[in-house]
């Protein structure tokens, strides 16, 4: 006897129903399995199943002629609709017509396009090899089966769920749930109909449940003026470039024997407009104010404090978020590019202030991006600083490494930008750095250098000067690591410089003097040449040295006016002519009264007085001399292009020595006079006779000085001195520096 089934049995729940749930509840990890267009089981039809909250009723239609195919069944209360087409209408390419509160709009099918993301980029994602996975990874408007739209993507690999949220769906996250790739973690989805400027974020459902705080596009690039923090669909363009003669002669222009003068600017506070609610410049007023001022200063290139978008002022860019995305403070994307062929119409490089060492924690960043310590280390003791309440990146994960290297090589591509700086080097070589015992875990071999960082500094230097030959990198590296600035197949780290941290610590330690106490601390000068050599340095008077209570450059200078001002010329003028290349943040130029403040523009206005205006004019002539004189630039990573002539004068805190170029004919002899004392009669050995033409003189009038110097020049007398057979009777001005070099003649 055959059994009897009960209704229940013979009219099982629909099968739909089951999908539509977990959209309904936003649970649903593999919409399209489900939505969009699937064969029926026999094969000989097809069901097309759409999720829309926001329609009351859903027809499918053509696609060319608007007519009505069918119309969809509701077949769930939240907004699930279905319909099954008959064999011969299975391929036919249709939208969507909604109508919800009397209103009716048509639409595309978000679940009907196959994937962007190719087998090969998948597997490069998931290798973490893919050096330019910024072309796939996060949003970018394309055409896709004949369709204009945008394609997201984003790596997420732990979380149940991934959805693109924005003002395009209400924020909803049962909307566009994004199709998974598990052998890489990627999830993606491509929306018709949208275009550059829509705004958008992520929700993420982690592994146990937990509907995540909204994230940002990690790849975003372009964000909302902040607090907000939504990302803005804006990807690069083709830029028109002007800068082609530039790029293709930059590579001359970075070489340890070219003369580098770097001018550190924070884009916020170079220059406010007091007129329109002290409101910041704009990139594009930037490029028409900052970048000509660089310019007739004589600074070769401008080195912009982090840009890449961050949520807090006071950070001033070193907790960024968006790493991809120029600051939306002062513009966008475009605008950014404008300000850099600016700078390199006008003969000016630009250099990037690079932030690959750690994140904030802001809820909306990288943090927890999935629910899991995905770009962090989970161990806060790696993966915590100590100091600044923020996250370590994994270097030794190969996701967490592309990722870098991609932005890195983002910058010099697609944004022509010339040089890296990257910060913080030192916190990221050290395990131990800035930790007391049991805050820290040593390295496979029980040391404390992170090993995963060594490797990623060393490849990221190998990536940049393999594909772009004409940028190179600047490492802010405090400590005595070895090699810092040496090729990785010498066993050094790769970069083209180093801050010369010690130099900048030691001669501000020694101006900051009275100058009655100088000569107890004349090595504070003389020190820094025992080591001048040992990597390519760029000396660095930064942000750094004017912020937390230290002071304005000016500020930290003795004396009454008059010699706070000689002081301040004349530690310029030893800069300038001391070995390696040279930074100067913003405002010291002109001797700037005030600490620098973020909030505020630099004090401008002191120019009216000579004594600011005349340190501003001595930095513009040090550097064309600097530039001009092969002497002062050429040698300035190798010992045979220095030579002390006196360096032991201490108790009339004097030095004396000497700058050779490539050609031995070409020198230049530097006398420095660190007492208010004028030194009437002061012999130095020169190496040759002749005419020898004083070409800077800080004491000079015009640069707000008393003018003792040497009536423009002096002949050599054949009076032997310091080890020459030729000397000068010089008269060395009070907190003077001169520089003189051989003319051959009266």
């Amino acid at each position: 006897m055959t059994a009897t089934r009960t209704k229940k049995e013979r009219a099982p729940a629909d099968p739909d129903m089951a999908g539509f749930e977990g959209l309904a509840a936003a649970i649903e990890g593999d919409p399209y399995r489900f939505l969009g267009p699937h064969a029926t089981p026999n094969g000989k039809g097809q069901v097309i199943r759409v999720f829309r909250p926001d329609a009351d009723t859903a027809d499918l239609i053509n696609a060319k002629t608007g007519s009505r195919i069918k119309a969809m069944k509701r077949v769930h209360p939240a907004g699930g609709f279905a319909a099954h087409l008959p064999e011969q209408a299975k391929d036919a390419d249709y939208r969507l017509r909604l109508t919800a509160a009397g209103k009716t709009w048509e639409d595309d099918d978000p679940y009907r396009f196959a994937p962007f993301l190719g087998e090969f980029d998948l597997h490069l994602l998931a290798e973490g090899t893919h050096l330019e996975s910024w072309r796939k990874l996060g949003a970018h408007p394309i055409t896709l089966g004949g369709a204009d739209g945008v394609n997201f993507s984003v790596w997420a690999p732990n979380a149940k769920r991934v959805s693109v949220v924005g003002d395009f769906n209400g924020w909803d996250g049962r909307r566009h749930p994004m199709r998974n790739h598990p052998a890489c973690g990627v999830w993606e989805i491509f929306i018709p109909g949208l275009t550059r400027g829509a705004l958008y974020k992520f929700e993420i459902l982690s592994a146990d449940g937990t509907v995540l705080p909204l994230k940002t596009d990690p790849y975003a690039f372009s964000c909302e003026l902040p607090p907000s923090t939504a990302c803005i669909v804006d990807e690069p363009r083709d830029y028109p470039w002007a800068d082609g003669e530039w790029m293709a002669a930059r590579d001359r222009r970075h070489r340890t024997d070219s003369p580098i003068s770097v001018y550190e600017v924070h884009p916020g506070s170079w220059r406010r407009v007091p007129e329109d609610g002290n409101r910041f410049l704009t990139y594009r007023e930037l490029a028409a104010e900052l970048v000509p001022y660089v310019a007739e200063m004589g600074f070769t290139h401008i080195e912009l404090l982090p840009i890449s978008e961050f949520p807090f002022d006071g950070s001033w860019g070193y907790q960024p978020i968006g790493l991809f995305a120029p600051t939306s403070r002062f513009g966008g994307p475009d605008d950014f590019r404008h300000f850099v062929d600016a700078c390199h119409q006008a003969g000016v490089g630009v250099i990037l202030d690079w932030v690959p060492g750690h994140f904030p924690e802001d809820e909306h960043g990288l943090g927890l991006f999935d629910g899991t310590h995905l770009y962090e280390h989970a161990d806060p003791r790696k993966g915590r600083h100590m100091d600044w309440g923020t996250l370590i990146y994994n270097f030794g994960r190969a996701e967490v490494a592309n990722y870098l290297y991609s932005n890195a090589l983002f910058w010099l591509d697609q944004i022509h930008i010339d040089g890296l700086r990257v910060d913080a080097v030192a916190s990221m070589l050290y395990l131990d750095y800035s930790r007391e015992d049991g805050q820290w875990v040593p390295n496979e071999f029980g040391g404390n250098e992170n090993l995963e960082a060594i490797a990623f500094l060393k490849r990221l230097n190998e990536l940049v000067y393999e594909r772009h030959p004409g940028a190179f990198t600047v490492a802010e590296e405090s400590t005595a690591w070895p090699m810092v600035s040496k090729p990785t197949h010498l066993g050094g780290l790769g970069f083209g410089f180093k801050w010369n941290m010690g130099w900048m610590h030691d001669t501000l330690n020694y101006m900051s003097k009275e100058p009655v106490h100088r000569h107890w601390h004349h090595n504070n000068l003389t020190f820094g040449l025992l080591y001048a050599f040992h990597e390519n340095f760029m000396l660095s008077l930064s942000h750094d040295e004017v912020v937390h209570g230290k002071g304005s450059l000016i500020g930290r200078m003795p004396g009454d006016n008059w010699q706070r001002f000689a002081n301040l010329r004349a530690y310029f003028a030893f800069m300038w002519t001391h070995p390696g290349k040279k930074l100067l943040f913003m405002g010291g130029e002109f001797g700037q009264e005030a600490e620098w403040n973020y909030r505020a523009s630099l004090e401008w206005h002191v120019l009216q007085y000579p004594l600011h205006s005349g340190a501003q004019r001595l930095v513009a002539d040090l550097n064309r001399l600097y530039r001009d004189l092969p002497a002062l630039h050429e040698k300035d990573s190798s010992g045979d292009g220095f030579d002390w002539i006196d360096c032991l004068d201490h108790e009339q805190s004097v030095l004396a020595f000497k700058r050779t170029g490539r050609h031995a004919e070409d020198f230049a002899v530097v006398i420095c006079n660190f007492t208010p004392v004028v030194r009437e009669n002061y012999r130095i050995g020169v190496p040759e006779d002749g005419y020898y033409t004083e070409v800077l003189n800080t004491d000079a009038e015009v640069y707000g000085g008393s003018n003792v110097g040497n009536g423009g020049g002096l002949d050599a007398d054949a009076a032997p001195s310091h080890g020459q057979d030729w000397s000068l009777n010089l008269t060395l001005p009070p907190l003077g520096v001169v520089v003189l070099i051989p003319t051959g003649g009266t």
